[in-house]
């Protein structure tokens, strides 16, 4: 792998940033993950800046700027319609609550802002002419597909404790080996993740799952005992989980297939994925693909399970069906929900209004019931959806309340 790139368009629409800071009298380069995917020849969708100029010189040389993270040396600086972070070169102090520095300096050297990095392969800076500064064999180690920290392991993690959860994610994306002493560092540090919110953890945690290589990186996650320190997890469903080749599409197919792998109830989902955190819509989304593939294991998609559950969780369940080597029918359950009358309760050709205007009853749970009879049998075929053809089944079915003309 060589020392020096041919700058792709993501980096080359960003030159005129780095030019206005080097015409200042300031260092700029391309720094961390764009740099390593770029050698990777991986696609690079946006582009970290680093430069010797203090958040408070950067502010000065560009028109448009937000403070995303100014005490951090973090300045986002708007440019033809696109947004670049620009940070200042920093050392760290000490961190108390291994996870954010007690305090930051702000320095002009390279160097130095390169030592704090997580890994040698993201410890990596580019010019504008794709020249790469690499000071700790980053280049060797990607050559040698090695994920290995900058510097002695224990201090990095105790730095910041998510390096250890970044460490497996990054094996599970790339396929990297992680070097030995990096793994004894991890094994070391394990309960540093106690310090870590689980809002963070979990989005290592699905980004690894998500890998094209999770078998790697969750193997590295249980050996090293870090789901020990991840609420629920199982080191069995776990290793079942990291054997399976097939790939999943999104979280709540991660979650679903993870609850199901590790033998859950239905009334321990809600518990289990509360203490992740995770929010009430992803939850009901979970628990719903659970119950749908628990359902198709033992019966075929039919109409009003189609129906219910929506094209898009439909297709995740057959997807999910597939990853576990069950029986799974994407085609069938597609045509299905094509030929349906109706898709949502909204599509039917009356409204509560208008058999309400058949009675003089007030609403109720049988204005509800009434409802819920005429969906199914639209949905079944029983009945076209056609206001009149509803209205004279409705009755004929004893649905509404009789008026009372006294």
């Amino acid at each position: 792998m060589q020392n020096k790139l041919v700058l792709t368009e993501v980096f080359t629409n960003a030159l005129p940033v780095l030019e206005v800071l080097e015409q200042a009298g300031f260092e700029a380069y391309f720094v961390g993950g764009s740099v390593r995917d770029a050698m990777l020849g991986k696609d690079v969708n946006d582009v970290d800046i680093a430069t010797s100029a203090f958040p408070n010189e950067i502010q000065a040389l560009f028109k448009k700027t937000i403070d995303v993270g100014i005490e951090h040396g973090t300045v986002m600086v708007l440019w033809e319609k696109e947004t670049y972070e620009i940070t200042t070169f920093r050392t760290e102090s000490t961190y108390q609550d291994f996870r954010r520095p007690d305090s930051v300096t702000f320095v002009r050297s390279l160097a130095e802002d390169l030592k704090r990095r997580d890994f040698t392969i993201n410890a990596l800076a580019m010019d504008k002419d794709g020249c790469i500064t690499d000071l700790f064999d980053g280049i060797d180690d990607l050559n040698h597909q090695v994920i290995r920290a900058v510097g002695v392991p224990d201090e990095r993690f105790g730095e910041d404790a998510l390096r250890m959860m970044r460490a497996t994610r990054f094996s599970a994306q790339l396929g990297f080996d992680i070097e030995e002493e990096t793994v004894l560092a991890l094994k070391k540090n394990t309960s540093l993740l106690e310090h870590i919110a689980i809002e963070r953890i979990q989005i290592e945690f699905i980004k690894m799952c998500l890998g094209q290589f999770k078998y790697k990186g969750l193997t590295y996650f249980v050996k090293s005992d870090l789901y020990e320190f991840c609420p629920g997890l199982n080191k069995e469903a776990l290793k079942k989980f990291s054997a399976i080749e097939h790939s999943l599409d999104n979280e709540r197919q991660i979650w679903a297939t993870y609850l199901l792998l590790d033998e859950y109830v239905p009334n321990q989902i809600n518990a289990f994925m509360k203490s992740w955190k995770l929010s009430n819509k992803l939850i009901q989304q979970v628990a719903s693909l659970f119950q749908s593939v628990n359902y198709r294991i033992e019966s075929s998609a039919d109409l009003l399970y189609i129906y219910r559950l929506g094209k898009e969780l439909a297709l995740e369940t057959e997807n999910i069906l597939h990853y576990l080597q069950y029986p799974s029918d994407p085609e069938a359950v597609l045509f299905i929900y094509e030929t349906l009358p109706i898709h949502s309760k909204q599509d039917l050709a009356v409204t509560g209004k208008d058999l309400l205007k058949l009675t003089n009853s007030k609403a109720g749970k049988w204005l509800g019931d009434a409802l819920k009879h005429i969906e199914e049998a639209v949905v079944l075929g029983k009945l076209n959806n056609s206001k009149q053809e509803i209205i004279t089944w409705t009755k004929q079915q004893a649905l509404i309340p009789e008026t009372d003309n006294n």
